[in-house]
């Protein structure tokens, strides 16, 4: 086991200044040249839009991330085309998936699967001071969220579909911030994602304080909502968006519904994810599908749950106290991984 670790920053002010600490923070930080070797070449021929384009749709759907990746671009001394190459979220290839989720009445359960040097290791918390909601949860890209949970409760995670017939638009973890920056509940969510440009299909799986559950299927040519519970890598309603082969997602899936039918409460959701005799935590690292983190969000309680690895207890956040003033006492969360690489925050060994 290759032991592993997630920072846990906090921060209350501006989009700007938020931005220009984080840049602080990558200063001496692995992660931007980790990031540059793993994507190479990809970043130039994936650079397929001007910055200027990207400024004008940014600011249309969410203006002061302009302004966080300016900060970003201050810090880190950056040209405004790197930055927004680095953090922008609109066009760079997502690397494929697995992910699987399982939303109850009052909690969220979620596996995050992916290569672990595309993990930033960064567990957030943000108040913005200038417009937006506060939220917690692991970034992507920097400016972008895996999942979390924001002040209203609206709880979100995505899973990957498919890149075939990908078209200008945001990636996936642009969109999970903008969520939890501007909608209250899942309806708020959902007429969002009708009107965003999707560069790839993904399933956004919503969860709100009321306890309504949605899983927003969205492609860059159409974007339908179901009630759902559990959300693996296919779609149900947008059936020709799928993958071609869909025999491990589909089974995945239906394990998780017996396994939570069969369960009580949280805590088993959260093992149902996390411990591998359930059969739904994922090795598979070297095919970018395997388990990184299990998170568990409680919309009501607004309390968030994150593990690193199989079969661990969860760290437990107070996001409630959070809100009111009172910074978490947690500065890391470890974890390990059976496999041999580490996450794009640490140097390899």
């Amino acid at each position: 086991m290759t032991e592993v670790f997630s920072d846990v920053l906090q921060y209350r002010g501006s989009h700007y200044d938020f931005g220009y600490f984080a840049g602080q923070q990558l200063i001496d930080s692995p992660i931007i040249p980790n990031r540059r070797k793993q994507w190479g070449p990809r970043m130039n021929r994936h650079f397929i839009i001007q910055p200027d384009t990207y400024e004008q749709a940014i600011k249309h759907v969410a203006p002061r991330i302009w302004d966080e990746i300016n900060g970003l671009k201050d810090a880190l001394q950056l040209r405004i085309d790197e930055a927004v190459q680095l953090f922008g979220g609109y066009y760079l290839e997502f690397v494929r998936s697995g992910c699987s989720i399982f939303a109850g009445s009052d909690y969220m359960a979620r596996n995050y699967d992916s290569h672990p040097r595309s993990y930033e290791g960064r567990y957030l918390f943000y108040q913005p001071t200038d417009g937006g909601y506060a939220s917690i949860g692991p970034s992507m890209q920097i400016t972008g969220r895996i999942d979390g949970m924001n002040e209203k409760g609206l709880v979100m995670g995505y899973n990957f579909t498919h890149r075939k017939q990908s078209a200008d638009g945001f990636l996936c973890n642009i969109i999970g911030r903008l969520i939890l920056e501007k909608c209250a509940t899942v309806g708020d969510a959902v007429s969002f994602l009708k009107e965003i440009p999707h560069r790839h299909s993904f399933s956004y799986v919503l969860l709100d304080a009321d306890g309504i559950s949605y899983d927003v299927e969205a492609s860059p040519r159409k974007v339908v909502a179901r009630p759902s519970q559990v959300c693996t890598n296919h779609f149900h309603v947008l059936d020709e968006e799928s993958r071609y082969r869909q025999n491990e997602s589909r089974q995945r899936e239906g394990r998780i519904k017996q396994n939570q039918r069969n369960g009580s409460g949280a805590y088993q959701a959260f093992r149902v994810m996390n411990d591998p005799a359930y059969d739904i935590f994922s090795f598979k690292y070297d095919a970018a599908a395997g388990t990184l983190h299990t998170a568990a969000y409680f919309p009501k309680e607004k309390k968030a749950w994150l593990a690193i690895g199989p079969k661990r207890k969860p760290v437990i956040f107070d996001f409630n106290k959070w809100l009111k003033g009172e910074n978490t006492n947690v500065t890391r969360i470890l974890g390990a991984l059976d496999y041999p690489g580490v996450f794009a925050n640490m140097e390899n060994p």
